[in-house]
């Protein structure tokens, strides 16, 4: 990525989204910013959830994202676009792939263990966190549950841009 180009960090819980604006600022004339990160509402989510039930890791969307950085770059603001996009625009899923009898009557470990993996990797869940659940087979259960309910893994991403206007700064 050029300095014309990036991708804004993934905000979470104890972050503040006003601290991406280092990114923004280093945008040159003309430069784009696409930024993506988790949405929820899906059933990577719906995992987590049956082990810390009201887990929510996703607390800040776009348009609280943006509006931080609009906060934070002040006055410098208007040499920028905010773009947060419609939720038809925005919104897009990402799917684990899995060959079609791996989502059956029978799920092999390696398939519950790939969705397990790619769950707590979304959600940011720590170490710390991981090591207590994983002493008994509950989140292999969990996730068996959720994938037969679901029909398969996906995750709900949302994306925004922030542009460097080219005649300014």
């Amino acid at each position: 990525m050029g300095v014309g180009e990036g991708e804004e960090p993934q905000p979470r819980g104890g972050e503040r989204p006003g601290e991406f604006h280092p990114l923004t600022r280093a945008l040159g004339p003309g430069g784009r910013l696409l930024g993506m990160h988790s949405h929820g509402d899906d059933p990577g989510l719906e995992i987590i959830q049956r082990i810390w039930p009201g887990e929510n890791p996703f607390i800040t969307d776009r348009h609280q994202l943006l509006r931080a950085v609009k906060t934070e770059l002040g006055k410098d603001a208007r040499n920028f676009g905010f773009h947060a996009g419609s939720d038809a625009r925005a919104l897009f899923r990402y799917d684990m792939h899995t060959l079609p009898n791996e989502i059956s009557s029978s799920i092999g470990t390696s398939t519950l263990l790939a969705a397990w993996n790619a769950a707590i990797y979304v959600a940011q869940i720590e170490d710390q966190r991981l090591a207590g659940v994983m002493s008994n087979d509950r989140y292999l259960e969990a996730t068996r549950e959720v994938l037969h309910e679901r029909g398969g893994l996906w995750f709900w991403d949302e994306s925004y841009v922030i542009t460097r206007r080219p005649d300014l700064g």
